[in-house]
């Protein structure tokens, strides 16, 4: 991935910081994009100290025009971007119908149309240059009905359906879109959803009374289970690969 150009939101999260890393080590140029600033310039401190092409851009996914100004600065910056990564995400627990406004507007606003704006001022350059990959991280959830998720399984999969329906207008110019569906990953995100230290074993084990079942494989993903997959479909070796969805959650929805 010598000469390429990635871009990666959400940067400063768990699993987009496995992203930056991967790609980084492979050689790309790699802007990460986060809404954060102290965590962002702390993997980017990091990953250049180990010599890797890490840039820091601040932008919030959410609007529109905080990302115009940001892909137009990078490409300024950088170079025309090859790889576009749409990490970037949150949570917001609650049952359906207590849910706030501010949950739900929330959770859609950088999960669904944060993909969005993104993905469309990324690809929209992508078209003239008729190449380009774009891999969005979306959930297990997206696809598996969950307690108290509703907000972020219904984010996931408009976001889901977003990137397909990307991919089938703009395979015509060249331009893959793909996706990664992480199940529970080892990071903050899902640390905030254990009250106690048996969450892990409870997460292992699943449970009848949230009608979900464990984890097959009997561990937890680690965030760079979730880079390797992203790796790959933006690699050559994915090069007829598109609209598809790598499912990585250890066979918590039991290759559903």
């Amino acid at each position: 991935m010598e000469n390429k150009i990635a871009l990666v939101t959400g940067a400063a999260g768990g699993i987009g910081a496995a992203i930056v890393r991967v790609l980084g080590e492979r050689g790309a140029t790699v802007a990460a994009v986060d809404h954060s600033e102290d965590r962002l310039r702390e993997v980017a401190d990091v990953l250049t100290g180990k010599g890797l092409q890490v840039h820091a851009f601040l932008a919030d996914v959410a609007d529109a025009e905080s990302v115009e100004c940001v892909v137009d600065a990078i490409e300024t910056r950088l170079g025309p971007v090859d790889y576009l990564v749409n990490a970037a995400g949150v949570l917001r627990l609650g049952a359906a119908w207590q849910l706030s406004d501010e949950d739900w507007a929330t959770t859609l606003g950088v999960n669904t149309t944060g993909v969005f704006h993104m993905s469309r001022c990324v690809v929209d350059r992508m078209i003239s240059r008729s190449s380009g990959a774009v891999v969005t991280v979306v959930s297990n959830a997206a696809g598996t009905a969950r307690m108290q998720m509703a907000a972020y399984a219904a984010s996931k999969a408009a976001a889901a359906t977003f990137t397909k329906c990307l991919g089938l207008e703009v395979a015509g110019y060249g331009i893959r879109c793909n996706l990664v569906a992480p199940g529970s990953t080892n990071t903050p995100m899902l640390a905030s959803m254990w009250h106690d230290e048996t969450g892990p074993e409870l997460t292992l084990d699943g449970g009848l009374a949230a009608y979900r079942v464990g984890i097959p494989l009997r561990k937890l993903a680690e965030p760079d289970d979730i880079a390797d997959a992203v790796l790959f479909l933006l690699s050559d070796q994915a090069a007829h690969i598109t609209m598809q969805t790598i499912t990585v959650d250890g066979g918590a929805t039991l290759g559903v």
